[in-house]
């Protein structure tokens, strides 16, 4: 790849004129800190692990499971980690390449940031990528097949993110993840002997494939149109210049290119951190059901209000569609899960299911005190009530009248409070993770953002116009709980002002980078599918 002229450092290791000092060491007081922050949040999560348990009354009869766990749980820390240097640089490129702010402050600040968009997330999008995993997989995440399942994406998604990184290509983790569980999905379904598309639920997959298709060429037109907006209607000619030496902008560009990498920082969080956060609460519900299957904190009063909107889901069902249950409602509403095909069967099913829910939550004062010889059972369905809701909703096959599908919809809401939920120190851990990657391994993607994607120096106006249409675009969609690529919409929001000045684009470089976008995918879906066959094998 092409580097820009004049970034070639100088002799005695001075940067080139318009280029950030990118070469500056951390002290030994910074990788202390470095280190008791990664402490910390090692040693929270393992108190926090221990006191749920011990708070279950359960006593442990093997350690195995905890061996798993504590594997497992380091594994998705792990990809985290490498999320947070991987994608650092889109979020800090901007701020360094215009004299904003210094590479090392900018790069804590992201992390921070990054921090705190963890901890006030939705949790939305944790639970729209879970629903892509073949549900066979989810019921059983405990078990062997499950354990391989967990470790084949993560593995796979880190794999591949650190070989685009060590490349110094701004690829996407999200894109990576995505394809690492599309790869699970279809190599369960070919060891079973069904159509290797059976085994990924591809309307929601199709869904989260149009928001990172089209989250790109957000970011580019969008990019570009603001940047012509401000060339017509602010005309300080200082916007669209290089920075000259190390002298940064005027105070108010200053003000507005950190803000918008904060909101890039603090969305990045939001969005990106809740992936790792799905696939624990997988792992915990795996090992630990007793701890962490149903929401031990619901409140009394609301547990008895579940029991009751059960039941009325149930009436309301048998009305709508008197019939008998099948035998096995659970086998009838996996069946559905997995193959959307409506059945005769598949609303008695439903109701039959409604029913199991209200009567084993009513026998409870609180989801606390179900046994946990029962747990993981009743959690499993729940699950296949709620998707089975939630797919039917879509379902232009089934009809039901206004009053059962509010019914339904207020039993899934019920449902969603007990089983979708994200302790506060998962986030804590997550956040860690995230937050202490920016600070790690961020120079190489730095590099190709600011100084390889254009054949110009990036200008004031360019950075804040790329930076805020990026804050914007994954913003919106933490609210619709979409996973996009932070990576994506930054770059080619970059490359988008380029071609709006006209600077000019490296077109090796943007071959690279379009290269990583096409292969990502097929690359995780190929690794994935064959750890998880391997990994099956060893479990």
């Amino acid at each position: 790849m092409n580097s820009v002229a004049g970034s070639a450092p100088l002799p005695g290791g001075q940067a080139a004129p318009g280029r950030p000092r990118l070469d500056h060491k951390a002290g030994k007081g910074t990788w202390a800190v470095f280190a008791l922050l990664l402490l910390a949040g090692l040693g929270y999560t393992a108190w926090s692990i221990t006191t749920d348990y011990a708070g279950s009354g359960e006593t442990a009869t093997a350690i195995w499971p905890f061996v798993l766990l504590g594997l497992a749980l380091l594994i998705a820390l792990g990809f985290e980690f490498v999320n947070g240097f991987h994608d650092t640089a889109n979020a800090v490129a901007t701020v360094i390449y215009t004299n904003s702010l210094p590479p090392q402050v900018a790069v804590v600040w992201s992390g921070l940031f990054n921090f705190l968009g963890v901890l006030v997330s939705s949790g939305a999008v944790a639970f729209g990528i879970i629903s892509l995993l073949p549900v066979e997989l989810i019921l059983q995440v405990g078990s062997g097949a499950g354990f391989a399942m967990v470790f084949a994406l993560l593995i796979a998604a880190i794999v591949w993110n650190l070989g685009t990184w060590a490349l110094g290509l701004p690829a996407s983790s999200s894109h990576t993840l995505i394809g690492s569980i599309i790869g699970v999905g279809v190599a369960n379904a070919l060891m079973h002997g069904r159509d290797g598309t059976s085994g990924v639920d591809w309307s929601q997959a199709i869904k989260i494939g149009y928001s990172l298709l089209l989250s790109p060429l957000v970011g580019f037109i969008f990019a570009a149109l603001l940047l012509l907006a401000l060339r017509t209607f602010v005309k300080n000619k200082a916007l669209y210049d290089a920075p000259k030496g190390s002298t940064p902008p005027p105070l108010w560009i200053r003000a507005l290119l950190i803000l918008t990498c904060t909101g890039v920082s603090f969305s990045h969080g939001s969005n990106d951190g809740q992936k790792g956060m799905g696939l624990i609460m997988l792992i915990l519900v795996g090992t630990v059901p007793i701890s962490y299957a149903l929401n031990r904190a619901m409140p009394a009063d609301q547990t008895a209000q579940f029991a009751t909107i059960a039941q009325v889901a149930q009436a309301s069902l048998e009305r709508t569609v008197p019939g008998a249950a099948p035998a096995d409602a659970r086998a009838t509403l996996s069946h559905y899960v997995r193959t959307r095909a409506v059945e005769p069967a598949t609303l008695p099913a439903l109701a039959a299911i409604a029913g199991s829910i209200g009567d084993q939550v009513r026998q409870h004062d609180t989801l606390a005190k179900v046994p946990a010889a029962t747990v993981a059972n009743v959690r499993n369905d729940m699950y296949l009530a709620s998707e089975t809701i939630r797919l039917i909703d879509k379902d232009t096959h089934v009809t039901l009248d206004a009053e059962t599908h509010t019914h339904l919809m207020a039993f899934k809401k019920q449902i969603d409070a007990a089983t979708k939920f994200i302790p506060l120190w998962v986030k804590v851990a997550v956040a860690i993770a995230l937050g202490l990657g920016t600070m790690i391994g961020w120079k190489r993607i730095v590099i190709t953002v600011g100084e390889k994607i254009g054949k110009s120096h990036l200008t004031y106006a360019q950075g804040m116009s790329a930076e805020l249409v990026a804050m914007l675009t994954i913003g919106a969609a933490d609210n619709f709980g979409l996973p996009v690529s932070t990576t994506h919409v930054l770059s080619s929001g970059v490359a988008g002002t380029m071609a709006a000045n006209r600077s000019g684009l490296q077109w090796s470089t943007i071959r690279n980078l379009a290269m990583a976008w096409v292969l990502t995918l097929p690359a995780a879906v190929l690794l994935s599918g064959s750890l998880y066959w391997l990994f099956t094998k060893i479990f």
